[in-house]
């Protein structure tokens, strides 16, 4: 037995946690991972010494360390394992807004959305917007290189990363970049933790880039009587114009928005493509009549229009709330595949073969503007037949994806739910190099073992 007593020491007064009652909590993210084992104690850091002293004694006992911020992870990249420090940063929440960099010093802990306040104060944005921002944490965005639905014209989470102090596998904490748009010195070490999953180290504090408060956007919203339209649309779409969000639902995704807001969605409607244009001036009018012009030529149903911010604000709520309506139909298996948009069409026509393939409900709501689907699989855990088709499912889904040219996963991470198909995505000489950096950085291989690799 591991005696606690030295970490307790190194910490401040209740920031250890080995109660396995309050424990619980800290044992899987929101994928819910069955596989999910009860650690050793759970670390509340409130500093990067904090963190430090966790991964020190974790190294010296040979003991795995699971990083954990706001827990909303889809992947199973904060999954507990038995025996393992859980070090959770989710108090961590220190906001520096610094309006002359246009940059905001944040700690992990944060939550997306209390970035975007912060910024707003001084009349400044961060752009990256996952539909989960009002619960995720910045720690959790690294992490997996978030993205969000306005990364069609703005980017995602490593497009604002300027710099980091990330706590190494031996307890050495190491500054990585800082306010600077540009800097080319040395290796580019900062990008690499980016996306890592809290394999090659711990972040504590993130540089984050800032720009100008955004526009009021226009909104679009067009329903079609196939997905092929709808996906035929989106790909003429981008060809000419840049929106600031190009969202797709299925029929199966409005259907469950509508049964919770019964805000008058089309529950006929095959799709429907959620649209905005923050150009300044006469210039947003312009590109949403080229969108309603586009939308028409592949056979929209209907194509509505809106100026007003609470219409507007009210259709990307529907699309941001599709994961959560869906959850009272059963459990979920979320996926994140993402293909060049020319195979967007097959992709979506594929997820719907697989789930009459399967006998299972697949609803599709994508970011349709950068190819990044997020299929939801639905699934009764109680009936073993319902559940083996399901898995069937979705390892089918991510094979397509991969097939098609696309990704195993866009913005989630691969966490410990994908790491079976990591291999067939990245190919044995890209496995291999991932597999160096990772030793290379982690010999002991405590740093989030069984996520990824």
């Amino acid at each position: 037995m591991v005696d606690l007593a030295p970490l307790a020491a190194a910490l401040p007064e209740g920031a250890l946690v080995d109660d396995v009652e309050r424990m619980d909590k800290y044992r899987r993210d929101r994928a819910l991972d069955p596989a999910a084992g009860t650690p050793l104690a759970v670390v509340r850091a409130t500093s990067t010494a904090d963190v430090q002293a966790a991964v020190r004694f974790a190294a010296e006992h040979g003991i795995g360390v699971v990083p954990r911020g706001a827990g909303t992870g889809l992947s199973g990249g904060a999954t507990a394992q038995d025996g393992c420090l859980v070090v959770s940063t989710e108090r961590m929440t220190a906001i520096e807004i610094d309006p002359l960099t246009r940059t905001a010093a944040v700690e992990p802990g944060a939550l997306n959305v209390a970035v975007k306040q912060a910024a707003a104060a001084h009349e400044l944005w961060y752009p990256p917007d996952p539909s989960s921002y009002e619960i995720c944490s910045i720690g959790g965005n690294v992490a997996t290189n978030a993205g969000g639905l306005c990364c069609v014209k703005y980017g995602v989470t490593s497009d604002y990363v300027l710099g980091l102090t990330v706590v190494l596998a031996d307890g050495t904490a190491v500054e990585l970049g800082g306010p600077r748009l540009k800097d080319v010195a040395g290796l580019s070490l900062t990008q690499l933790f980016v996306g890592s999953e809290g394999t090659l180290g711990i972040v504590t504090r993130v540089v984050l880039r800032l720009v100008p408060a955004l526009r009021a956007p226009s909104t679009l919203v067009a329903t079609f009587g196939s997905l092929d339209e709808a996906t035929a649309a989106v790909l003429d779409l981008t060809r000419r114009l840049r929106p600031s969000m190009l969202e797709l639902m299925d029929r199966t995704s409005i259907n469950a928005v509508e049964d919770l807001t019964r805000m008058g969605l089309d529950r006929a409607a095959e799709a429907m493509l959620v649209m905005q244009s923050d150009e300044p001036g006469t210039r947003a009018a312009e590109e949403i009549a080229e969108m309603a012009k586009v939308c028409d030529g592949h056979g929209a149903a209907a194509v509505f229009h809106t100026d007003d911010p609470e219409e507007g604000a009210a259709f990307v709520a529907a699309r941001r709330m599709v994961i959560p309506a869906m959850e009272p139909r059963g459990s979920l298996l979320l996926e994140d595949v993402g293909v060049p948009l020319p195979q967007l069409g097959a992709l979506v026509r594929g997820i719907a073969r697989i789930a009459a393939e399967q006998d299972v409900v697949i609803a599709v709501v994508a970011h349709a503007g950068d190819g990044n689907t997020h299929p939801l699989i639905v699934f009764d855990p109680a009936d073993a037949d319902e559940s083996a088709r399901a898995s069937a499912a979705y390892g089918a889904v991510m094979e397509l994806g991969i097939a098609l040219g696309g990704t195993i996963t866009g913005e989630h991470g691969v966490g410990r739910l994908k790491r079976p198909w990591l291999g067939a995505y990245l190919g044995p000489e890209a496995l291999a190099l991932n597999e160096r950096v990772k030793h290379a950085l982690d010999p002991q291989g405590i740093l989030n073992p069984g996520a990824v690799f």
